[in-house]
């Protein structure tokens, strides 16, 4: 297995011969694609299981599911080929794990919210591992290092970089050393498993600050339109021919505007046929949760239906959906995360506008971020399709049909 130089001081940071072998941390943190997620968490099992026995330690992403997905699985075949023996107690949402006559436990932790910092309270850890640092309330960050007590213990982080005015990189980025924190900062070319090839095909893909942190790994304010890149040569007309799989996504509004989109699956590609847009300050009258589910019937058309994802705020619409017999899930509302996950499918053709959606197509030309110091907050306006889009993108990665840039390997 090749590793880069980078990736060779995360694997060794902790070894006796490393001058930061004392130290308390490790952060890693740059661009997506670059390899550091894969070389913290071998490096992790390493350490655990190299210097401690009968210990418990905790692997900590957004959710559980996250935390297995891209922590354990991708390591999980190189642990096994130098002797570990790892055995998951599912109901227990934990990590039974041995070497060499050692044994500790590992336990999966979600901190997608504050509820996530009770959580773990309580629990004493030699040491913690977190994975998309920045994305967890700084409750459950503050909380996972507070249970890191027992002697020698040490917590490791990875993050792709986000706003410059974000408070992770205030108060460990900035004061990495103070802190007796090694940090490591990614690039793309850091990763020695990636082509030539794809390499550019990324660097192609992004402009702006979404160039600055996913490609060269910055922690920098957004500024602009959202999607920059978005303009009418992305429009394409609605392609011939039967579509193998068909769902609809929803922002609900009652003040503001309600937005769907009928999505339609050939291969690869989920394309954007036809939407629904009723705005009620325009029309003079808002709708009941009941004539937006007859509207939802009518952009449906008669086609099969396999999901229904919605606006997780809209409860009683959901409701109404699900009475009626609709496959409703509710989507995952992390703006910024969406946002991320919605340029990349769209630069890569895995997401494609159709010209019926005169509506969304307008709105991406009008979202936009906020003035600078607003910690990569959008403008609340022009965000309805923009919304919904958002929605459907998280709820194709979520379930891992389009795991790239954004989905395994961070």
């Amino acid at each position: 297995m090749k590793f880069s130089e980078k990736q060779r001081r995360v694997l060794t940071w902790w070894c006796d011969a490393s001058p930061y072998k004392d130290w308390e941390a490790i952060i890693c943190d740059g661009a997506v694609r670059s390899g550091k997620t894969f070389s913290m968490a071998l490096s992790f099992f390493c350490w655990a299981m190299g210097r401690f026995q009968g210990e418990q330690f905790a692997i900590c992403s957004q959710t559980v599911e996250a935390a297995r997905r891209n922590v354990v699985k991708p390591v999980e075949a190189a642990l096994c080929s130098l002797g570990f023996s790892i055995k998951e107690q599912v109901s227990r949402g934990r990590l039974v794990v041995k070497f060499c006559g050692r044994e500790n436990v590992f336990y999966l932790f979600g901190g997608r919210d504050e509820r996530g910092a009770g959580r773990i309270q309580g629990i004493t850890l030699a040491g913690a591992l977190l994975d998309e640092a920045a994305l967890m309330p700084r409750s459950f960050v503050e909380q996972a290092v507070a249970r890191c007590s027992a002697a020698g213990a040490k917590v490791w982080f990875g993050c792709n970089p986000e706003s410059g005015e974000h408070w992770f990189y205030k108060e460990w980025i900035l004061k990495a050393e103070e802190r007796r924190a090694l940090r490591v900062q990614f690039r793309m070319e850091d990763n020695p498993s990636l082509s030539r090839e794809t390499l550019e095909k990324y660097k192609r893909s992004f402009r702006g600050s979404f160039y600055k942190r996913f490609i060269l790994g910055e922690w920098c304010t957004a500024q602009g339109r959202v999607y920059d890149f978005f303009d009418e040569s992305w429009v394409e007309r609605v392609p011939e021919g039967p579509f193998e799989e068909w769902r609809i996504s929803c922002d609900y509004g009652t003040v503001n505007p309600t937005s769907m989109g009928l999505w339609g699956r050939k291969g690869s590609t989920w394309y954007r046929v036809d939407e629904y847009y009723y705005d009620s300050r325009r029309e003079g009258r808002q709708k009941t949760d009941g004539e937006y589910a007859r509207d939802l019937e009518t952009l449906a058309a008669g086609k099969h239906i396999r999901r229904v994802v919605v606006d997780p705020s809209a409860c009683s619409f959901m409701a109404c959906l699900r009475e009626r017999g609709w496959p409703v899930a509710a989507a995952d509302n992390q703006v910024l995360t969406g946002i991320r996950v919605t340029a990349d499918l769209l630069k890569r053709g895995r997401l494609v506008i159709c010209r019926p959606c005169r509506e969304a197509i307008r709105e991406f030309s009008l979202y936009c971020w906020a003035g600078k110091g607003e910690r990569d907050r959008v403008v609340k306006e022009f965000d309805h399709a923009m919304d919904d889009i958002r929605y459907f993108a998280t709820s194709l990665e979520g379930e891992g049909r389009f795991i790239g840039g954004f989905g395994v390997e961070r």
